[in-house]
């Protein structure tokens, strides 16, 4: 075999052997004898391979033309547009393809989607592929000039791929999925560069695999206030994107988000709270202590700004949580069980870590406790299976049974500790006690924390977060009320 052949035997290329040679002479001549046939033939070489991509996820909107492998995964219906200026009506399918590191939608127009329509593509198909990729509608989408099956390639995608959180891929689109509202948000407006005006809301969707934010745009912002955390949900012709390195599910026009009757189940992996380390960003979840009341602050900008402070324990430890904007309204008090999720670790008041939940962030207030303690909203692993590995809501305070089933605030001041000896004893009404700890919320009530309790003090000093002060007086249904404060 001579060295053109060996050349042309190493190209991935829909050219012939016969077009390859007739370029390989073309070449030689116009470069006036300056080439031998090898070199003119690794030339042709390295131009054909020029827009040869390693995988889909290589393909971006300005690129002028590319060649890639894919496997088709769904197939459209056949559409005629009319043409300006023409008599003949065009006609375009859209096929969704993928490979393992993601998927495209290929536009076939004219007499390749009429071939299509009749058959001579199907589900499965792998294709090599020659096309002009442009940012479209629902995501990337590359413009088809040239399509042939390679029935010799493997592409390690199946059909169908997608229908749960953890199988979704950057630039997918026709998503359909099945999940859980997990949390909801405001609508948002803005101006666009043709002056119209924007709307945006966002949702959070979990299933057994995941979770995963969803963007919802203009008409379909309405969702998000119309839905309850809790409702099961499905995402019809979403498309995948990506925000701050995490996947992101839109919805636009074409897109909606109905409400289903099946039974989702959603599964909490949450992080340990005695293993979190400053600058993660991770998932926590536990029993409410504490709950400080909203407070409201003048950002650099003149607008407004709200946070509010809870402390979350789960059976590791426990963690102050600062819950920013509109988190800062949500119905959360001392007993609730609740999954803080995406919240990034900081360096709080006197070098307690804090944990900080803003946009991005995920706050799921359960409203019956025991689906999430055994492992999932609608069901889930058991309660034995949850491990110090992945905290879970299934234990708190050193294994004690701290809150029952109504979450009420009595059972949250005595939550973290099961001593029933002589400090517990003394807890009954008119019994003079006297408790050391930390404000963990100011107003009224003051709530102390002293590591393995909290304690509810009346109280008029003034007091401040993170201080350490000891309190003396008589505890009556529950509340110190405090006679000596030092």
């Amino acid at each position: 075999m001579g060295a053109i052949e060996d050349i042309y035997e190493d190209l991935e290329t829909d050219v012939s052997e016969e077009e390859f040679r007739e370029a390989v002479e073309e070449k030689v001549e116009q470069m006036g004898g300056l080439a031998d046939e090898e070199t003119a033939a690794m030339l042709l070489a390295h131009e054909l391979n020029e827009n040869e991509v390693n995988a889909i996820a290589d393909i971006e909107p300005g690129m002028n033309e590319v060649k890639f492998l894919a496997k088709v995964m769904a197939i459209g219906d056949l559409k005629t547009f009319e043409r300006d200026d023409e008599d003949e009506d065009g006609r375009v399918i859209n096929v969704e393809a993928a490979d393992e590191s993601g998927s495209v939608r290929l536009a076939f127009w004219d007499g390749q989607a009429v071939d299509i329509d009749e058959g001579q593509l199907e589900v499965g198909d792998v294709l090599r592929v020659k096309g002009r990729p442009k940012d479209g509608y629902n995501g990337l989408e590359v413009s088809v000039d040239k399509a042939e099956p390679d029935e010799d390639a493997t592409i390690d995608v199946e059909p169908g791929a997608g229908s749960s959180i953890d199988a979704l891929t950057m630039g997918q689109s026709d998503v359909s999925l099945r999940g859980l509202v997990l949390d909801t948000d405001s609508i948002r407006t803005f101006d666009r560069d043709d002056g119209s005006e924007g709307r945006v809301s966002n949702l959070t969707l979990g299933d057994e695999t995941g979770r995963i934010r969803v963007t919802l745009w203009d008409d379909r912002a309405d969702r998000a206030e119309e839905l309850d955390a809790g409702a099961a949900v499905e995402i019809v012709d979403g498309y995948v994107r990506e925000r701050d390195g995490s996947l992101e599910l839109h919805v636009g026009d074409q897109g909606a988000v109905d409400e289903v009757e099946d039974d989702v189940a959603f599964e909490p992996d949450a992080d340990p709270i005695a293993e979190v380390e400053i600058d993660e960003t991770v998932d926590i979840a536990g029993v409410v202590r504490s709950a400080d009341p909203k407070r409201t602050f003048d950002r650099d900008d003149g607008s407004e700004g709200q946070v509010r402070n809870v402390r979350i324990q789960d059976a590791t430890g426990d963690i102050r949580v600062a819950l920013w904007g509109d988190k800062a309204d949500k119905d959360i008090a001392p007993g609730d069980e609740v999954l803080a999720a995406d919240v990034e670790i900081q360096d709080g008041w006197q070098d307690d870590l804090e944990a900080s939940a803003s946009w991005n962030s995920t706050i799921v207030v359960l409203d019956d406790g025991a689906d999430l303690a055994t492992g999932g909203v609608g069901g889930g692993a058991s309660a034995e299976s949850t491990d110090a590995e992945h905290a879970g809501l299934s234990s708190f305070g050193d294994g004690a049974d701290n809150t029952d089933s109504s979450g009420d605030e009595a059972a949250a001041v005595s939550a973290g500790s099961d001593d029933t000896s002589s400090e517990g004893s003394a807890q009954s009404a008119g019994q003079q006690v006297e408790f050391t700890g930390t404000v963990v919320q100011t107003g009224d009530p003051v709530v102390l924390d002293d590591g393995e309790q909290t304690m509810s003090v009346e109280t008029g000093e003034r007091v401040q977060l993170g201080q350490e002060i000891t309190v003396r007086g008589e505890l009556r249904e529950d509340r110190l009320h405090a006679e000596d404060v030092f």
